[in-house]
């Protein structure tokens, strides 16, 4: 009765959890369905994305730039719970199959396969709703604020250094896959909502890079290249010209994707896997 009372599973049980049971069945999907998932995963962080972007429009100006980095980072959470609560597929959190892969659960084949298919899935989600949401105009919001808000967060990130982007995506996903191990330990959904609030709201509003909202942020900004208004309006001149996808895929995404895995990897599996199931081993 004690353990049916409880509201979370103790940490241990999280890392047997992943190692022995979600991950090994998490990889062992059907590509179809693996790939579904993941697209409705990139979708889902690209709404968190999307409103992130709306109520943080012209706050700068009125609060101050840290209470708009804070409003921004509270909704953008929404994403993260969206995916979590639904089982879709989602990169970031699928670097966590490493436990099983050290455990050897599954086999690097099973990894490779599942994060190839995953981060692609992620990819066509992300830009499905970057297409939509410049369909439907919404840039023309409070006088094109949000399309310049778009705009000019699309511009700074492709104009990180590779060294600046890899850091920030290191730090990213180490609070990422925090906020899903988090959420896995608590047993109610009330509980799985708080724990991903919190982690995610400190990284963006700290302003880490995760891979697959910016498959949503920067594809959005360099749509909005075609809109004059917008570009008149963001003050950027000529250089906007460095918002290419070419500079989007290499100089911003290729960085924040490897240091995503590293944070995911070193701060997360290999420091539990030694903290939770290392000993395990000389156990036995």
């Amino acid at each position: 009765m004690a353990d049916e009372a409880r509201d979370c599973i103790a940490p241990s049980e999280v890392a047997h959890g992943f190692s022995e049971q979600v991950m090994p069945i998490k990889a062992a999907y059907r590509k179809s369905k693996m790939f579904v998932l993941a697209i409705a995963a990139g979708a889902f962080i690209a709404f968190g994305a999307q409103v992130s972007l709306t109520v943080s429009s012209g706050v700068a100006g009125t609060l101050g730039w840290g209470a708009s980095k804070l409003i921004g980072a509270m909704v953008f959470a929404a994403g993260l719970m969206m995916v979590v609560l639904t089982g879709a597929e989602l990169f970031t959190g699928n670097v966590m199959m490493m436990f099983s892969v050290i455990e050897k659960k599954i086999s690097w084949l099973k990894l490779l396969r599942s994060w190839s298919i995953v981060y692609i899935g992620n990819f066509v989600g992300s830009l499905l709703l970057a297409g939509l949401v410049f369909g439907a105009a919404l840039y023309q919001n409070n006088g094109f604020d949000i399309g310049v808000n778009t705009l000019t967060n699309a511009h700074m990130k492709v104009n990180l250094s590779f060294v600046e982007a890899f850091s920030r995506g290191i730090l990213c996903n180490w609070l990422v896959c925090l906020a899903v191990w988090m959420a896995t330990s608590s047993k109610r959904v009330i509980g799985k909502i708080f724990a991903i609030f919190f982690p995610i709201m400190t990284f963006v509003a700290s302003g880490y890079e995760h891979s697959i909202a910016n498959m949503f942020f920067i594809p959005s900004g360099i749509l909005l290249k075609s809109v004059p208004q917008v570009v008149a309006a963001s003050n950027l001149g000529a250089d906007i010209n460095s918002l290419t996808w070419g500079h989007f895929l290499f100089r911003n995404l290729l960085p924040v994707t490897l240091g995503n895995i590293v944070g995911a990897l070193i701060f997360v599996v290999l420091l539990f896997w030694i903290a939770y199931l290392k000993d395990d081993h000389h156990n036995n």
